[in-house]
């Protein structure tokens, strides 16, 4: 497992801050913006630092400090139009959307940006968001099947003229979409930690992204994915999710750490720890993303303290590249003070990736 990637670079992308208070259910003062302007200005910023992906946030209600919260689509189409390299990841959320409006928006947004647009589809997590808008909330392997058929409808009406489809959730006769997105087609995401999303990445996704973990736990989830996709003749690429604190010196990571902790709000961290552990006690196997799931990692919604990039640039770059020799493609980032922590680690930590790649692939081939 440790060599089927080494001779590709592990990618970068971030997590676009388009929903207000960022990415730590935390008080902790932040230099980050969820508007437009500073989103546009940080894309620029992430080209130049060599990020590969933004990955912009899909949510319908406000909750857990994220009180204002900008659409995923229209939003990631504006930031195309500001850059001219990075890819965006738009998320999409099978019930709100369905296969014909994303697969028409795609399109047009890939015929407008020399395709640059990828897509993230989000089986959901939180029952009362659904609720909310008035969307039927499905049990939990339901809506993974429903992704599933959205991908699969996504592909078809890409790909084929006079598409047709017979699903549970979604049905086609015939049709055709023009213009379709450029070759190579929009690559698919999607996340989850459980085995219903483990087994979908397996069979249809390009890209399954984990919620964050130390490297024992992540090489069990790819190894499980990895045999399964190996199976059904198909090909999936790993991303982890990971809250990075870079410093000159450890010490200094480590504090910021310990403030965000320190300046958590107790009561936004305890329910959205109780919606999570809920929708994952709702899968077969009675756990989800965040079951083992400490109040501390909670504070990071996607468990990125738990990967552990946290500390010198060099110390970071050496646990990146001990990620990808568990078969880890690409890691996922989020940051306190998005622009100024996007540049720093362009500047001092991609670098030293790079040159320990560059080392390992010269100690390859003289060997």
């Amino acid at each position: 497992m440790a060599d089927t990637n080494a001779a590709e670079p592990i990618r970068f992308a971030y997590w676009v801050p388009n929903v207000s208070g960022g990415l730590v259910v935390s008080k902790i003062p932040q230099r980050t913006g969820w508007d437009g302007d500073y989103n546009r200005r940080l894309a620029q910023i992430a080209e130049e630092a060599g990020f590969d992906y933004a990955l912009t946030q899909i949510r319908f209600t406000a909750g857990y400090g994220a009180e204002y919260q900008h659409e995923s689509v229209a939003f990631s189409h504006a930031l195309l139009a500001a850059t001219s390299k990075i890819k965006v990841i738009a998320a999409l959320l099978p019930g709100p959307w369905n296969p014909t409006l994303a697969a028409k928006q795609v399109a047009t947004i890939a015929q407008l940006t020399g395709d640059r647009i990828s897509v993230n589809i989000v089986s959901g997590w939180f029952s009362g968001e659904f609720r909310a808008i008035g969307e039927p909330w499905l049990d939990h392997d339901e809506r993974y099947r429903r992704s599933e058929e959205f991908i699969r409808a996504l592909r078809g009406i890409w790909t084929q003229d006079a598409f047709s489809f017979r699903g549970d959730f979604y049905r086609y006769a015939d049709y055709t979409l023009k213009p379709k997105p450029g070759t190579p087609l929009p690559e698919i995401f999607q996340g989850g930690s459980s085995r219903a999303a483990r087994d979908m990445a397996a069979r249809v996704s390009d890209w399954y992204l984990t919620n964050g973990g130390g490297p024992e736990d992540i090489r069990a989830q790819v190894e499980d994915i990895q045999g399964k996709a190996r199976a059904n003749g198909h090909s999936v690429k790993i991303g982890v999710n990971a809250f990075v604190i870079a410093r000159d010196t450890e010490a200094e990571a480590r504090a910021v750490l310990q403030e965000i902790i320190d300046q958590a709000d107790p009561e936004a961290v305890k329910a959205f720890g109780h919606e999570v552990k809920n929708a994952g006690k709702a899968s077969p196997e009675g756990e989800g993303n965040w079951a083992k799931s400490s109040f501390e990692d909670l504070v990071q919604y996607n468990d990125g303290f738990k990967t552990n990039l946290i500390g010198t640039p060099d110390q970071i770059a050496e646990r990146i590249l001990a990620l990808k020799d568990i078969g880890v493609d690409l890691a996922l980032l989020g940051f306190l003070h998005f622009q100024e922590e996007v540049k720093y680690f362009g500047d001092e930590v991609i670098p030293r990736v790079r040159a320990l790649e560059a080392a390992r692939e010269r100690r390859a081939e003289a060997a």
